[in-house]
């Protein structure tokens, strides 16, 4: 088989869950694809499309299996392409982190976020590669209701930037060693 990257937006399909925080991955993929003139296709309970980023070829994948059962589309990608842990990224939201932020890392816990949960129970591991994507959190909303809420127009004005910085992220991810990839956008700019 040849070497291949997977790269995972996580979110929840259908309209009710369109531009909320929790569907920040599924904005990065959307964004990637679109500017890569691609269409999608179901397949692995997701919608995928194989391409080749700088000469690589990659999997974009958005599970649709609802965020807690993420892990089933992400296994079944892997197992079928026979890809390697340190070539998937995940793309996904994350609380902790003020609206905006980017932050990569090569591995680690789920940090409470149940998409990830289900992809570590699935792969039976913590070694993939992320790209979290800070939402922030309100501490008078309940965390199901915010994650599930839409961005503010403040926010989407951030995010803008942001989307496009994952999605070149994204790019290099195909080009670089992921401690590079780290460090250039881990960086504030």
């Amino acid at each position: 088989m040849i070497p291949m990257k997977l790269i995972v937006g996580l979110g929840n399909p259908g309209k009710n869950y369109e531009k909320t925080r929790h569907n920040v991955g599924f904005m990065v993929l959307d964004a990637l694809i679109e500017d890569l003139s691609l269409k999608t296709q179901s397949k692995f309970k997701s919608e995928l499309v194989q391409t080749t980023l700088n000469g690589e070829p990659v999997i974009l994948l958005k599970p649709q299996t609802y965020m807690n059962l993420s892990g089933e589309s992400v296994q079944a990608v892997k197992d079928y392409y026979r890809l390697e842990d340190k070539d998937i990224l995940v793309i996904y939201d994350d609380l902790d982190l003020p609206v905006g932020k980017l932050r990569l890392r090569e591995k680690g816990s789920a940090g409470g976020h149940n998409g990830i949960k289900s992809i570590i129970q699935h792969l039976h591991h913590q070694d993939f590669r992320r790209i979290r994507i800070g939402i922030d959190k309100d501490p008078f909303i309940p965390t199901v209701d915010y994650v599930l809420g839409k961005f503010s127009k403040e926010d989407k004005v951030i995010l803008k930037d942001t989307i496009a910085r994952a999605v070149q992220a994204c790019k290099d991810f195909t080009k670089m060693s992921f401690v590079d990839l780290m460090t250039k956008y881990n960086t504030p700019e």
